[in-house]
């Protein structure tokens, strides 16, 4: 019989990593790619998941080298492994202003193909992949990351914020596309969490004051808040919750 696996794209750390323990300790095993994250902090994150008697494989590999992509879904590995949840979790961007009078501190064409490739496309092509390698089950879950940033700007997140729109426009591609397939896909919009992504914006110290003061549980979401929403959506095998945008954010958005 196949093995059921959660895919999680950008496992290393902040919602990927709390994502791969909290299916981990479900009872789910866990397939997670990583890039840059020290050995140690991948042998920590490697042990808590086996901890819960599962399955672990962490592969360091660039989640947007889709020939790499391809060889790993078509290898005898995944033989037999069905992907019960597909995470999106990929956070790496270009963060420069549209318009600057010193043209290399603006984005560029380069810039913003990778930003957009990374944190949207990539999910698409995933997608395909597993779907054309029979990977996915009636009931399988794709679960994207994205942020008010999709509809709301801030200084130089010119290209995450475009990024973000379109993953979100792609996720509901997919649902209409895969819904004759019993597969849902949705997107969450995490509130402000204090992640390595979130310390890479400008001005992030003004944002995380801010939210912690106008959300109305007067603190900013934890990887674990995102986590536990996406174990509950990503275990049910109902997919009738489909090309959504859901907020766990605490109630910021509303307010914020």
């Amino acid at each position: 019989m196949s093995k059921e696996y959660a895919l999680i794209l950008g496992v290393s750390s902040g919602i990927g990593a709390a994502c791969a323990k909290e299916f981990a300790k479900s009872g789910m095993n866990i397939i997670g790619l990583y890039m840059r994250k020290p050995k140690d902090t991948i042998e920590k994150l490697n042990n808590e998941i086996l901890n819960y008697n599962v399955d672990s494989k962490l592969i360091k590999m660039n989640a947007c080298n889709y020939e790499e992509m391809e060889s790993l879904l078509s290898s005898h590995e995944f033989n037999d492994i069905k992907i019960k949840v597909l995470i999106h979790s990929l956070a790496f961007g270009s963060m420069k202003p549209i318009i600057h009078s010193d043209k290399p501190k603006r984005l560029n064409k380069k810039n913003i193909d990778m930003t957009i490739d990374v944190m949207s496309n990539s999910l698409i092509y995933w997608s395909q992949s597993i779907y054309d390698n029979n990977l996915f089950i009636k009931g399988s879950q794709i679960i994207a990351m994205t942020s008010a940033g999709a509809r709301k700007q801030w200084l130089s997140y010119g290209a995450v914020s475009m990024s973000k729109a379109a993953l979100e426009s792609a996720s509901r591609q997919l649902a209409v596309e895969l819904a004759s397939n019993s597969i849902a896909v949705n997107t969450i919009q995490a509130g402000v969490t204090d992640t390595p992504a979130l310390r890479k914006i400008p001005g992030n110290e003004n944002m995380i004051k801010r939210m912690e003061y106008i959300n109305p549980n007067q603190r900013l979401t934890t990887p674990k808040d995102v986590a536990k929403v996406a174990l509950m959506i990503g275990k049910s095998y109902d997919t009738w919750m489909t090309g959504n945008t859901i907020r766990v954010d605490g109630g910021e958005d509303i307010v914020g």
